[in-house]
């Protein structure tokens, strides 16, 4: 086992005892190796297990506030069982190993509930399992640790009765458990007064107030068929757990404009560059600049202990334009990492003001669309991490590895 940071030892730990402790010749080692697995995963807060096949062995890691992290290699002839496993649980097809597939382990508990992805590889099918949230977590947007302002202004928005509403960010960014948290915030405001639907690819939490679906693509039930049923259903809030390709922009910003309120996720690097992006898609400016109501771009950065110090010098800043700065440590309470837990820096662009609705009709590139975002008052992600900086909340170092070195 190696690479693995303290606070990952005692999970780990637990993991190689009950791994050692299983008999390799029993016809049930695997399907006990892998609830093993999933177990550790969660008794060591993972949000995901990566299950990479090569030539030595299953290489597993997990992903612990955002940063991935080994755990075990697995011998290489159990390997193809493993994985077998987690699609058997996720009602996936066992015997197709050439194509990637992706489904959900359905519990009685829902606590040992999670995604499982598969993708054929050289050496073998890799899988990826996305834990979910414990249920009971993150139930509002009260809960999230948004901005004052960012929070007002998706309260607000969520109240509007037609518009679109992006969330935007990478892979494990907490996008739909932002959107999880508008849906329970529409049903709190209204009670139940508005007719509320979701199409999403897979469930991940089950939502009081909301007749959810989940897409079938064996059965051809796409979310872009499915968007188009769902509008004869008499929905006035719609939440789609993706917009994934053009066909289902279209249909979900012209849903926008006809009296209902949609909701969705979309993979961009900022909220003016998802505007350009859709744009790129082929979606009409006039959808975008009337139908758009907000774009939410967030990132999760890991937060300081604190254990941290005070940088000594300005070569600590990485070249961010901050006066002052600490750096992670580490300590018992923290195991070792210098962080505990992680925090949100998000921005929201609209497109309220009449110069921001021209650009997007002139289909503007993302810099000037964030210029003139910013002139009308957005403070950018970049913004509010150099404040979270200045505040000690975070380092530098962290903000470069989540944000990049781009700006």
């Amino acid at each position: 086992m190696r690479d693995l940071p303290p606070f990952c030892l005692q999970p780990a730990d637990t993991w190689r005892r009950q791994l050692a402790a299983l008999d390799a010749a029993d016809p049930q080692y695997v399907t006990q190796l892998v609830e093993r697995l999933l177990d550790a995963g969660r008794e060591a807060g993972a949000s995901d297990l990566h299950l990479h096949p090569t030539p030595q062995g299953l290489d597993v890691r997990w992903r612990i506030d955002g940063v991935l992290h080994q755990l075990d290699v697995l011998p290489a002839r159990i390997a193809p069982n493993v994985v077998a496993r987690l699609k058997v649980l996720a009602e996936l097809l066992t015997y197709r190993t050439d194509v990637p597939q992706e489904g959900r382990i359905r519990a009685s508990e829902p606590k040992v509930e999670v995604r499982v992805s598969t993708f054929p590889t050289l050496y073998g099918e890799k899988a990826v399992v996305r834990l979910f949230a414990e249920p009971g977590r993150f139930l509002t947007l009260d809960s999230l640790g948004f901005d004052t302002a960012v929070q007002a202004g998706l309260r607000r928005l969520s109240a509007e009765t037609s518009g679109a509403i992006l969330v935007t960010g990478p892979a494990g960014a907490g996008k739909t458990t932002t959107l999880y948290a508008c849906l329970r915030e529409i049903v709190a405001q209204l009670a139940g007064g508005r007719s509320i639907a979701s199409l999403e690819d897979p469930i991940e939490v089950a939502v009081a107030g909301v007749a959810q679906s989940q897409v079938n693509l064996a059965a051809g039930f796409d979310l872009a068929i499915g968007l188009k049923f769902l509008l004869r259903q008499d929905p006035e809030v719609i939440m789609l757990g993706e917009v994934r390709d053009a066909a289902t922009a279209e249909v979900a910003f012209q849903a926008s404009l006809t009296g209902h309120l949609v909701l969705s996720t979309f993979h961009a690097g900022s909220a003016a560059g998802a505007i350009s992006r859709l744009s790129d898609m082929g979606i009409a400016p006039y959808l975008l600049r009337s139908g758009v109501l907000a774009i939410l771009s967030q990132r999760l950065v890991r937060r300081l202990c604190s254990c941290s110090q005070a940088c000594e010098n300005a070569e600590g800043f990485l070249g961010l334009p901050v006066t002052q700065a600490r750096r992670a440590v580490g300590c018992a309470e923290c195991r070792g990492t210098g962080y505990q837990g992680r925090m949100l820096l998000a921005e929201m662009f609209t497109a309220e003001r009449s110069e921001l609705g021209r650009a997007i009709l002139s289909r503007c590139d993302a810099a000037r669309l964030e210029s003139l975002a910013v002139e009308a008052g957005m403070v950018t992600r970049w913004q509010r991490a150099c404040q979270a900086v200045e505040a000690g909340l975070t380092t530098p170092a962290e903000v470069r590895r989540v944000l990049g070195f781009g700006e």
